[in-house]
């Protein structure tokens, strides 16, 4: 299965436009917040199913602010992350991940790209196609799980 990841997109349809350009074909989308928005557009442009949530610059009721999925056999966590302190490091989302049963972990909020292994849980964030930060480039990702159940998450440069 693969899977297209974007978050803090920030209300820029032109950027969607060139993410799933860029990403090819993806059987599923994650949006991890920030214009929320944008993920029913990448839904409603591609006819993928999505799954979405809040970001801190959302100020709604009228979507999550964490959704579970389970795709491909792997439970995913999705968070924007401001929640969770991640502009001071991970380990609050590898812990709350280890509570969920989550085996892949998926935020946003910081727009620099993560992807990295701990305790068996991969902890992934997209970056930003639009507004990078920390010296980083525009990005989104795409999480590849596998038949074999192995999982590979992968940071695209736009």
């Amino acid at each position: 299965m693969r899977i297209g990841v974007v978050s803090d997109t920030h209300g820029d349809v032109g950027i969607l436009k060139q993410v799933i350009a860029a990403a090819g074909p993806v059987d599923h989308w994650l949006h991890a917040g920030d214009y929320y928005q944008d993920g029913w557009r990448l839904a409603e442009i591609t006819g993928l199913p999505l799954t979405g949530v809040a970001g801190n610059c959302d100020r709604t009721n009228a979507v999550r602010a964490d959704e579970y999925v389970e795709l491909a056999g792997k439970t995913i966590w999705l968070t924007h992350g401001h929640r969770h302190n991640v502009k001071y490091g991970i380990s609050e989302l590898v812990w709350w991940g280890r509570q969920y049963g989550a085996s892949i972990v998926v935020f946003g909020h910081t727009h620099v790209p993560c992807n990295s292994w701990h305790d068996g849980i991969l902890v992934f964030n997209p970056g930003s196609p639009g507004a990078p930060r920390g010296g980083s480039a525009r990005s989104y990702g795409i999480l590849e799980i596998r038949e074999d159940g192995t999982v590979e998450g992968i940071i695209m440069e736009l």
